[in-house]
């Protein structure tokens, strides 16, 4: 009992340490407009995990990842995704006004 109790805490310690809350953000806040952020950790992850491995295929992923028809298509999701999270933070606050004044009665 004593050594579950024991792994249970040494488990929650390592999963606060290894996920910082620095990182994590809530998609209500004000200031949550990155929503490349979690693909962008993803493709990091995957180019070092190559990179480890196969040099020669990293140096591939580079070179295509940076190539212009890449990079404008890449711009162009980046511009659209902002146009998203701005209708998005409007919808939050048009449904947060209704919620305050037609169910709450503020």
């Amino acid at each position: 009992m004593l050594q579950s109790r024991a792994l249970v805490i040494a488990l929650i310690l390592l999963l606060s340490t290894t996920l910082p809350e620095v990182q994590s953000k809530s998609i209500f806040e004000k200031d949550r407009r990155d929503l490349l952020a979690i693909p962008e950790a993803i493709a990091s992850y995957f180019y070092e995990a190559v990179n480890k491995v196969y040099p020669k295929v990293s140096q591939f992923l580079l070179d295509t990842v940076q190539s212009p028809s890449v990079v404008a298509a890449r711009q162009r999701f980046v511009k659209e995704a902002a146009k998203v999270s701005i209708m998005f933070e409007q919808l939050v606050e048009k449904i947060k006004n209704l919620w305050y004044t037609r169910v709450l009665g503020y």
